[in-house]
């Protein structure tokens, strides 16, 4: 028999009380036996989260071998979920546990109490000299930058200046693998992915700190 929701409002009132939805909670927990289990029989090739931060949220996923993904909210995460399940494998969970590393470490950075990751990283999305540069990145200092054309030098191809802004822009980690400490060599920001607000206050509270 169907229930008239005009007439019926206290029958259903009466059966939400009765029969309560999960909590926000209990969907997580869910989720994350979901994701040990899949683990377990090794099945869970990328587990991810979201983290909230001061330059908004965070969308990280890990992988066995690290941290593979660092998302701004304006790339769109499901779009970047997509493209991992794409690029990797669809064996694609949210799993708290999987991450918990990585949430600690960017929340202490994000309060100015730690300055350097220690963090398993990934780079199976980069290749090339691409990967150069990105392996250099974590070199230079907490509260400190390097001009395109130095970062160019450092990567063992001078003259490629555009290719290391490229490889900045696309770089798959960001905030942990700091690209935003590269700038133009006028001193100006340049791009970032996750737009020049976000590069300019990861700056400005690295300088401050």
């Amino acid at each position: 028999m169907a229930i008239d929701t005009s007439t019926d409002r206290p029958i259903l009132d009466a059966l939400e009380v009765a029969f309560p939805g999960p909590t926000g909670d209990e969907v997580g927990a869910l989720h994350d036996l979901l994701a040990q289990r899949a683990a377990a029989a090794d099945l869970l090739d990328v587990a991810y989260r979201t983290v909230d931060s001061p330059i908004g949220p965070l969308l990280v996923a890990v992988t066995p071998a690290g941290l593979v993904r660092v998302a701004f909210e304006l790339e769109d995460h499901d779009a970047v979920l997509v493209e991992l399940a794409s690029a990797i494998s669809p064996r694609v969970l949210r799993s708290r546990p999987r991450t918990d590393a990585v949430a600690r470490q960017l929340g202490e950075y994000f309060a100015g109490t730690r300055r350097a990751f220690d963090l398993a990283v990934d780079l199976q999305l980069v290749d090339g000299f691409r990967r150069t540069v990105i392996a250099h990145l974590p070199e230079i200092a907490y509260g400190t930058t390097e001009s395109y054309a130095e970062v160019a030098l450092a990567a063992g191809s001078p003259r490629a200046v555009r290719a290391v802004g490229t490889a900045c822009a696309r770089n798959p980690v960001p905030v942990v693998v700091p690209c935003h400490r590269v700038v133009r060599s006028d001193g100006t920001y340049g791009q970032y992915r996750g737009g020049p607000a976000a590069k300019a206050a990861l700056l400005t509270m690295e300088a401050a700190a």
